[in-house]
């Protein structure tokens, strides 16, 4: 492999480490900051003091989730100048305006109501309070919209031209470039990803929770919150996936013909192939188990359709095939794993069984770091699909990079792995540490401490300090 292929290659990996790593945290916090901006509402509304104790549960994780994504999203603003230069120059008028609206939007209306959410509620009204928790929630969601603004002009780029020193700026207005042709089914499907990342992580919390007996009020009320969350959600998120596909076969072809293994074009009735193991040597997909005409169906809605394959272009401008037609499976596969989630739950709320059942809560257990994978997974086959396009149809990935040395890269890239891993390792475990341990019964800490061995039975530790039944004792009664 020559020096600079090499190079390229490096500097890709490194920003797709930091990318990933950095990905994990947004993915929780934009769900999470709204979840916490209900369980606040819920308690100013009812009066009841397990959204509170809820609140301050889960704003602690918050608050440590929201710290690591910030400094992990640092280091790759100096990525673009450091590694790649080129694209940086030629495509800043776009997209550096884009990511100062996220800092000057989002940022800021995070960074001044933060504060206040995290160490007011003692200090100001509960109103103000509640507003500055909504602030942070609607940050959240802003700056999602900005920077998935600016990965979707990428994937599809509209409204600019190129100037006479080739750099791309606007034509004719800003808004046929933020709202690109793939920018609203990006931003939807996202949102949506995210949400449910959060729902599995509490469902997650809640079921360990129960499986050591932990009867609590906010234990049930979190769990039960988390799987009418999974069961709504999620059938949405299938198909908001399936508008996003129908939209990026319009769009980017050659990256849903790689996401389905199609290396050859159907005149009619395309395959929908499950698995198999892909070959871009051979062109083929070996071993291949595939159902006739149901490709068709699902990405033309008609079962005699056609659809062109990765023959229709060049081998040099085709996506690596292998990497994004798996992790597009292992996405859609855990999709449909969510969606069997939420129903599981539905059948045990029906049956009065929802607390009971540890058969569903060790498989809310097991799902719940299913959405970060998903989304991770999702985030590749959308990047790795745009290959070898760093801006889709314009600009090559190798055409993008800086001058740099691949030892250099190697070098940076070994440390990122080696800090990231130990400094948000050591942030994953203190964050466990606190899910390990139950929402407050009341104002005095149960601690850690399981329910029985604290000396408070299952059905006691469903009443509230003034000896009635809470909502959670009347909803799961059986």
């Amino acid at each position: 492999m020559a020096e600079t292929e090499l190079a390229l290659l490096l500097a890709r990996m490194q920003f797709a480490f930091t990318v990933s790593f950095h990905f994990i945290f947004p993915s929780f916090t934009i769900g999470l900051a709204s979840y916490l901006a209900v369980l606040e509402g819920l308690w100013l509304k009812t009066g009841n003091d397990v959204y509170l104790r809820l609140f301050k549960y889960w704003l602690k994780i918050f608050s440590l989730v929201f710290g690591m994504g910030v400094v992990s999203g640092i280091v790759m603003s100096y990525q673009f100048g450091t590694n790649w230069a080129i694209f940086s120059d030629r495509a800043g008028p776009i997209i550096g305006p884009l990511m100062a609206y996220e800092v000057l939007t989002a940022f800021f209306l995070e960074a001044g109501f933060l504060g206040v959410m995290m160490f007011g509620m003692d200090k100001v009204g509960k109103k103000l309070h509640f507003t500055a928790t909504v602030m942070v929630a609607i940050g959240t969601a802003i700056s999602a919209f900005w920077i998935l603004s600016v990965n979707s002009w990428m994937q599809t780029p509209t409204g600019f031209t190129t100037n006479e020193v080739g750099q791309y700026v606007v034509d004719g207005g800003w808004w046929d470039v933020v709202f690109n042709p793939s920018f609203p089914y990006r931003l939807v499907h996202t949102v949506i990803a995210a949400y449910l990342t959060t729902a599995l992580v509490v469902g997650g919390v809640g079921a360990w929770h129960l499986l050591k007996g932990r009867d609590l009020p906010g234990v049930k009320k979190m769990f039960s919150m988390a799987m009418w969350m999974a069961a709504i959600v999620a059938p949405i998120q299938i198909f908001a996936g399936d508008m996003h596909g129908l939209n990026t076969l319009e769009h980017q072809p050659m990256k849903i013909a790689a996401m389905e293994g199609h290396f050859e074009s159907y005149e009619r009735a395309a395959p929908l192939i499950l698995f198999g193991i892909p070959d871009s040597e051979e062109e083929e997909v070996h071993y291949q188990v595939a159902i006739p005409g149901l490709g068709s169906l699902i990405l033309r809605h008609d079962i005699d359709a056609g659809l062109d394959g990765l023959d229709t272009v060049a081998r040099e401008d085709r996506p690596p095939v292998g990497i994004v037609f798996w992790s597009f499976r292992i996405m859609v596969g855990l999709g449909f794993l969510m969606a069997g989630l939420g129903l599981l739950s539905l059948l045990a709320r029906w049956r009065g069984k929802l607390y009971d059942w540890r058969w569903l809560h060790r498989f809310a257990l097991a799902m719940s770091p299913a959405g970060f994978v998903a989304v991770i997974a999702g985030w590749i086959t959308t990047e790795v699909g745009r290959q070898p396009w760093v801006v889709y149809g314009h600009m090559r990935t190798s055409e993008a990079v800086s001058a740099i040395d691949a030892p250099a890269v190697g070098t940076s890239l070994l440390a990122f792995v080696v800090i990231y891993f130990a400094v948000f390792g050591a942030g994953t475990l203190y964050i466990l540490k606190l899910m390990s341990k139950p929402p407050a019964h009341s104002d005095s800490e149960l601690g850690d401490m399981p329910v029985r061995a604290a000396g408070i039975t299952p059905a006691a530790g469903l009443e509230l300090e003034d000896g009635n039944p809470s909502p959670d004792q009347e909803e799961g009664a059986t």
